[in-house]
């Protein structure tokens, strides 16, 4: 089953963070997986606001620590 946020978030975290694309799954956190910093979290939030044409929210992006919730926060604001 393809899922097309997800295919997304992936591409934008495989260039921002610089990780293979097999290590980004739904259950990866971002800064213990994936190496992350806040830095490259503001980064990797631009980039998925960008490919997805949505604005994230502020405290919604807070909660954000998997790839599952980075997937249904910008499913939320489709």
């Amino acid at each position: 089953m393809s899922d097309a946020v997800f295919e997304t978030v992936r591409s934008c975290a495989v260039e921002v963070l610089q990780v293979a694309p097999e290590e980004v799954t739904m259950e990866a956190d971002f800064t213990d997986h994936l190496g992350a910093t806040s830095l490259t979290l503001v980064e990797l939030v631009m980039a998925i606001e960008e490919a997805c044409s949505v604005d994230l929210p502020d405290d919604g992006v807070e909660s954000v620590r998997t790839v599952r919730d980075a997937c249904e926060l910008v499913r939320a604001r489709i």
